[in-house]
């Protein structure tokens, strides 16, 4: 019998941040604090709307660059969105963010799941890419939260 291949498409990736849950969680909802170490929005992270986080080009114009949709906004526990960037052609993944207390401070833990459906042929490069972006954007999640 051959054994069955278990393909891994899910990033999940955990951070410890010397910060309350509620700290935390202001950086992954405000719009203000979400461009500090992330992308800037154009609103606050709202249940049921649409958002939108730009990067600013070199003429100093927003550009979108991640779209989608809050499906769950728990405070301070659990923000579940979409998320939609160019090479997915439209298609959404979805992530999931949950905030822990840990010793004195908040575990966070990410769940990106819906890549490989969306990338198709591309998906171990974005994997790879979005895998690596997740480490650094997290990184630049603590450097914001510890200021």
């Amino acid at each position: 019998m051959k054994e069955r291949q278990m393909r891994t498409t899910t990033i999940t990736k955990s951070a410890f941040f010397h910060a309350s849950r509620e700290t935390v969680w202001e950086f992954l909802t405000n719009k203000d604090k979400l461009g500090e170490w992330y992308y800037p929005a154009e609103a606050d992270f709202v249940e049921g709307e649409d958002y939108c986080l730009y990067r600013v080009d070199d003429t100093g114009a927003k550009v979108p660059q991640i779209t989608g949709r809050v499906i769950e906004l728990k405070a301070p526990v659990k923000l579940v969105t979409t998320f939609v960037i160019g090479p997915f052609n439209g298609a959404e993944t979805t992530i999931t963010w949950t905030l822990e207390e840990a010793a004195d401070g908040t575990r966070l833990l990410l769940t990106h799941e819906g890549i490989a459906e969306a990338a198709g042929a591309a998906a171990m490069h974005l994997l790879m890419a979005l895998d690596d972006g997740w480490d650094k954007h997290l990184a630049d999640l603590r450097g914001a939260v510890a200021k």
